[in-house]
């Protein structure tokens, strides 16, 4: 009798804990957004600068989820083959997330050989696409700083209409040096003329000249630049940054400008800038 009894107890207390562990287990599938339903939401998308890192985007990344734009931040981190894995949830619910991209190849473009610029792009691809293969989302923004603005020209002059991306709808440029870097390939003459367009162009900005052709037209770009000191960011003549103008204007839904002064001006002190993260989430709304 005791025998059968303790077998009863045993049986009835593995039932329990499987109906627990099942509620558990239907409880968090609840709570995962589903395919269909992230299908509609925007993921505003962070891509680092050179040698950099995710750590980069946060303080920008941080201030758009305490301020309500979006409701969550994952990260997606890519190796040196372009394979992405995801790191983060997404509530239920989901309209808008950040990810954070963070790049093991941070120098993929270097004065001493690697990649070229167009080669790099392709892991701005490789984010884009497994965005709308892991979740089919079908909108994004794009936020770049510094080399990152260079991957993300260039992948929009390589794949500019492509079904196998989510659609670009706003893009901010942070920091771009779209005709060069001041003491290593930026020309002898930055000054630009009235429409924008560089009086002297490096190769990667004469490369690039087939965006004015191709740009998407339902972008809206906002290109922040520093103004620390002599006209420039310290590494970034303004003119450099500005010429994304010519390269864009024509074709983009909008074109904006906004200068930064000061202290926080400086290149890498830009993504830690609170006028910036101010003027990202005004845009992004």
């Amino acid at each position: 009798m005791k025998k059968h009894k303790k077998r009863f107890w045993i049986l009835a207390g593995l039932i329990l804990l499987i109906i627990i562990c099942l509620g558990i287990f239907i409880g968090l599938r609840k709570n995962q957004p589903t395919k269909a339903a992230l299908s509609k939401a925007t993921a505003t998308v962070f891509f680092h600068g050179w040698g950099s890192s995710r750590h980069a985007e946060e303080q920008m990344a941080n201030y758009l989820v305490s301020h309500k734009y979006a409701s969550s931040i994952v990260v997606a981190d890519v190796d040196y083959q372009g394979h992405v894995k995801y790191s983060g949830t997404l509530p239920a619910k989901t309209k808008h997330f950040i990810v954070e991209v963070n790049l093991q190849n941070n120098k993929s473009v270097s004065p001493n050989g690697g990649m070229t610029y167009s080669q790099s792009s392709n892991y701005v691809a490789d984010v884009l696409a497994s965005l709308k293969k892991k979740w089919q989302i079908k909108n994004v923004n794009l936020v770049a700083h510094s080399m990152g603005n260079l991957q993300v020209i260039y992948f929009i002059k390589n794949h500019a209409g492509s079904s196998k991306y989510p659609k670009i709808n706003k893009l901010v440029d942070i920091a771009g040096h779209y005709n060069g870097i001041i003491g290593m390939d930026e020309p002898k003459d930055t000054s630009l003329e009235a429409n924008g367009k560089p009086k002297m162009m490096n190769d990667t900005y004469r490369d690039l000249l087939s965006v004015r052709n191709t740009f998407p037209k339902n972008i809206q770009v906002m290109n922040i630049y520093g103004n620390y000191k002599n006209q420039g960011d310290g590494s970034v003549n303004n003119n450099s940054s500005k010429s994304l103008r010519y390269l864009v204007q024509k074709r983009a839904k909008s074109y904006e400008e906004r200068e930064i002064k000061g202290y926080g001006a400086q290149h890498s002190r830009l993504h830690e800038n609170k006028e910036v993260d101010q003027l990202l989430l005004k845009f992004l709304k």
